[in-house]
């Protein structure tokens, strides 16, 4: 049978999801109807996409490689019947969080007075990847570990980390402050697209409770009302000041990394180099 772009959603949506009840919940439809239009998929590609053999899906190596292929093509036909592409086709910059930092300013007036044709927009996405992996922005603007496949990126600077706490606390009280100074209170944690892991504790000196939450805002809330204390960069108090909230430095802890990232191999926005080029600039103080 001829396949269509439902095939291709329905498959990402399985992939996305890992159970075809929550995928089928996801595009509201049934499980019968999508396990048939899985099969319908793998009989016309002639492999399998997906390891059944557990309750929680699994990608096989052809779906993985498929995978990626199904959101370039995806992310194609979105930018081709969008109505602005007639007229300009804007650069979509995603971040999860703090985006440039106190750099995201400076970039986007540079960007609209030496490229006033081309519309730089700027995209909030909870997520790891800042949507990049599933075609929903062409470049991103990510911190820490990039561990997604088929990106390539480009460090820009490195950001010193800071311990965010409420502003009532003793911890409030000092100049400075160290992970062990943090390991007695409850820890919170964004679990979607934040940095910070227990990781950067020794085994036997890791705050013994977490908070998990999915999003910035949830993140500071938590913080601000006294329910836990975390761990962000320097990015984030010029962003994010709260009367309830304090920063200090974090003296023990390493840096964290930020880099642009654009996908490898498909139809990219050709106006990403000079973006590459003028954050360089930016970050350069040029």
């Amino acid at each position: 049978m001829t396949m269509e772009l439902r095939h291709l959603r329905a498959f990402l949506a399985i992939a996305e999801e890992g159970t075809i009840t929550h995928a089928a919940a996801r595009l509201h439809t049934g499980q019968p109807a999508l396990s048939r239009t899985l099969r319908q998929l793998e009989s016309h590609l002639g492999v399998r996409l997906v390891d059944r053999s557990t309750h929680h899906l699994e990608l096989t190596a052809a779906g993985r490689t498929f995978r990626d292929k199904a959101v370039a093509a995806l992310a194609a036909v979105d930018a081709a019947l969008d109505p602005r592409s007639l007229t300009a086709v804007p650069l979509r910059l995603g971040h999860p969080w703090a985006a440039l930092g106190e750099h995201t300013i400076p970039l986007l007036r540079r960007w609209d007075e030496e490229h006033p044709n081309v519309p730089l927009e700027l995209r909030r996405i909870d997520d790891r990847a800042a949507g990049l992996t599933q075609g929903k922005v062409d470049v991103a603007l990510l911190r820490g570990e990039v561990t997604a496949p088929g990106l390539v990126t480009e460090p820009l600077l490195e950001e010193e980390r800071v311990a965010v706490v409420p502003a009532g606390s003793e911890l409030a009280d000092r100049a400075t402050l160290t992970l062990a100074d943090l390991a007695a209170w409850p820890l919170a944690l964004n679990t979607v697209a934040g940095t910070t892991t227990l990781d950067l504790w020794p085994t036997a000196a890791r705050p013994t409770t977490t908070l998990e939450v999915t999003n910035t805002d949830e993140w500071l809330t938590a913080i601000a009302v006294g329910r836990a204390v975390g761990i962000s960069t320097s990015a984030t108090p010029r962003l994010h000041t709260h009367p309830s909230i304090a920063y200090r430095p974090l003296t023990d802890a390493p840096p964290v990394p930020v880099l642009l990232a654009w996908r490898r191999g498909t139809p990219t926005h050709p106006a990403i180099p000079a973006l590459v080029r003028l954050a360089r600039e930016i970050v350069a103080g040029r």
